[in-house]
């Protein structure tokens, strides 16, 4: 029998989570119950996937077995307090709110609440989403198999010590910004050696798919793959001396540690 899923939030994020349950079969739309102070975005994912909404984030609480916690930081003490008292020691809490600490979260809640703290990114949209998780001493192994299930059903999901779920913030929460910047200056590149922009674009992103789909299903170290691409004395290497010479590791290894840095201070 499945679990009674609930969504305190209904945008994108959660739309992308409900997408991805909904679609491996782990639940049912009609187990699956949103609430979200956007009327208007509510109908439309009912419309959409036929689960059950409502404006009454209490009535969510009560009618759901695990509770997606899908708003911002700055909200998030604001919307934990709307359903206190409906809270039992038998639900589970799934967190989004970057930099919001298990310990944070546990002065939000009170003692005796399962709290899992989730770091997910929006390739979740297209079930390609990747997510750092952790949780608090109260959470059982049945609990964070369920939980770690619901995960990976829109993309893939790996759990890791809280303190390092800043620097997963970094690479991947953040990451996809990065990469977003890179297909667009790498098909700038292109417009600027005569590649019409639309197709430019195209040559761009399926690049870094198909890299990034060589790199997880070979198992192989990006270096390896790399030097794989740099024939002696020939285009590749000459490409990879110019980016060095401009620091390109080091600019992305300095994002992504601002980016962790940005994190911890939020946690604070």
């Amino acid at each position: 029998m499945s679990k009674k899923i609930g969504f305190i939030g209904c945008g994108v994020m959660g739309k992308s989570i409900m997408g991805g349950i909904i679609g491996s079969g782990i639940a049912p739309a009609s187990d699956i119950t949103a609430s979200d102070v956007y009327l208007p975005g509510l109908e439309a994912a009912q419309k959409e996937m036929g689960i059950r909404i409502t404006t009454d984030n209490k009535e969510v609480v009560r009618n759901s077995d695990v509770i997606f916690l899908v708003v911002k930081p700055y909200v998030l003490k604001e919307a934990i307090d709307s359903f206190c008292d409906c809270i039992t020691p038998d639900k589970v809490f799934i967190s989004i709110a970057a930099g919001q600490t298990l310990e944070i979260l546990k002065g939000y809640f009170g003692e005796g609440v399962k709290t899992i703290r989730v770091m997910p990114n929006t390739p979740a949209q297209v079930t390609a989403g990747m997510t750092g998780v952790c949780h608090n001493e109260l959470v059982t192994e049945e609990d964070i198999d369920y939980a770690m299930k619901l995960l990976n059903a829109f993309g893939k999901a790996e759990q890791v010590p809280e303190n390092l779920l800043d620097a997963v913030t970094g690479i991947s929460g953040s990451g996809p910004a990065y990469v977003f910047m890179f297909i667009e200056a790498l098909a700038d590149g292109g417009v600027l050696e005569g590649l019409p922009r639309a197709q430019a674009y195209t040559f761009a992103a399926q690049t870094v798919f198909g890299s990034a789909k060589m790199v997880l299903d070979t198992g192989k170290h990006p270096g390896v793959l790399k030097d794989a691409v740099c024939s002696p004395a020939g285009t590749t290497i000459a490409a990879v001396s110019a980016l060095e010479e401009n620091n390109f590791r080091n600019a992305v290894i300095q994002a992504v540690h601002a980016c962790a840095e940005r994190s911890r201070e939020m946690g604070k």
